[in-house]
């Protein structure tokens, strides 16, 4: 049976990242061996910052990039992204030096590690400028090895910091940020293959911004309460159960059954993200690619998540060892939100399409309150792994809905056709 034209652009994409991800996974083996629980709790909240910043640092403008008009106005709209993530590292950076070392506080990540953080929202926010750019000129195979370098670097890097008895203790943070690096060094080396018009004037960038005003007014609060939601097991959760190996455990299992749905969701969401956006400028018909694209992803994973969900405990512990006993647990409360946010978040394109960003930001109101009260019944009741499960549970309902809304949408642009 001959796949979809749809599904086998996106395994093209997801093929130049595989290499990548196995090296990243096979570095895990080691990593979990080599770096205690602890570590791995240290590195978690460090990169949840991360996820919460970034969103401020572009204020999302980067997603204008794809539905700019030209390539003039998605020249501009890079620009100004840019800008702003430039300065917003900056003002980071300040902001934690006199944390530091002029008002001397207490936090749950060491100076050293929480310094990090402006550096690696930097090297973030450009990667995903340059991403979109890449995008829009459908060069997937650029994208794919960006992607390969960043975690082919990262990996190394922790490994070998990781036998250094100065720089152990940060190996995790540090390796990440220099693999961050490197990638974003590769898409620089590249940008010029894209032939960008270089002098885009300041008013270009004004009228970009004003053109694409719905990203930072509601595309940026909607992911910045999304992030922090999602977040919070380790930005709060994890300030009562600090001493306590299940953040560590928790953190192990969402990398390890997010990162797999991750390098999916953001292949197909490119593809389909550029497809469909020309598609409905053109006034054409989308149901088709979408439905095939939804019939064949869940053909594919549907087995795959049954074997995970029943034999949890035995695969995790196996791969990374007797100290992770108890990981099962929580990828059991993972998996049917997971299974769900697989279709969902490739979709989560078409409020921009469609230019329904406001309605999708009710969603996320929503679903932050119920990962609040998740969380909170976790510190009051000090139940961790119930506060997952109830976290899990909401994050599962609210993306189905998401996705029954997403639905919804493409019914009424057809039937407007």
């Amino acid at each position: 049976m001959k796949l979809p034209r749809i599904i086998q652009d996106g395994l093209k994409l997801i093929s130049g990242n595989v290499w990548g991800q196995f090296i990243s996974f096979v570095a895990y083996l080691v990593l979990s061996r080599i770096y205690t629980p602890d570590d791995f709790s240290v590195f978690n909240i460090f990169y949840s910052y991360i996820e919460v910043l970034i969103i401020l640092s572009t204020c999302k403008y980067e997603l204008s990039i794809v539905i700019a008009r030209s390539d003039r106005e998605a020249a501009a709209s890079a620009r100004l992204a840019l800008r702003m993530n430039t300065i917003f590292s900056l003002l980071i950076l300040t902001a934690l030096l006199v944390a530091y070392y002029l008002f001397p506080i207490t936090s749950s990540l060491p100076a050293g590690v929480a310094l990090m953080i402006p550096f690696m929202v930097f090297f973030c926010g450009t990667t995903r400028v340059y991403t979109f750019l890449f995008n829009r000129f459908k060069e997937f195979g650029q994208i794919a090895v960006s992607e390969v370098v960043t975690s082919t670097s990262g990996v190394l890097a922790k490994v070998g910091l990781a036998f250094s008895s100065l720089l152990h203790s940060v190996g995790l943070p540090l390796g990440t940020v220099l693999g961050k690096m490197l990638g974003n060094l590769n898409y620089l080396l590249r940008l010029r293959r894209l032939n960008l018009p270089k002098d885009i004037t300041r008013q270009e960038r004004r009228e970009a911004a004003q053109k694409h005003k719905n990203f930072p007014l509601y595309t940026m609060p909607k992911e910045l309460m999304n992030s922090f939601s999602y977040n919070l097991p380790f930005l709060w959760l994890a300030l009562y159960f600090a001493e306590d190996a299940v953040v560590g455990l928790f953190g192990l299992a969402l990398t390890f059954t997010f990162r797999p749905i991750n390098i999916f969701n953001s292949a197909f969401e490119k593809l389909l993200y550029v497809r469909t956006t020309e598609k409905v400028q053109a006034r054409e018909s989308i149901r088709g690619d979408i439905r095939k694209f939804a019939i064949w992803l869940n053909l594919i994973a549907f087995p795959l998540f049954l074997i995970a969900f029943v034999w949890a405990e035995e695969i995790f512990t196996f791969l990374f060892g007797g100290r992770w006993e108890g990981i099962g647990f929580y990828v059991k409360c993972l998996l049917p939100w997971v299974y769900v946010m697989l279709t969902s978040t490739s979709l989560s394109f078409l409020s921009n399409v469609f230019f329904r960003q406001r309605t999708e930001f009710f969603f996320y109101i929503g679903l932050l309150l119920l990962r609040i009260a998740a969380v909170v019944y976790g510190i009051v009741a000090r139940d961790f792994a119930g506060a997952i499960l109830y976290f899990a549970l909401s994050g599962a309902v609210v993306s189905l809905l998401l996705l029954v809304w997403y639905s919804g949408l493409i019914r009424r642009y057809e039937r407007g056709l």
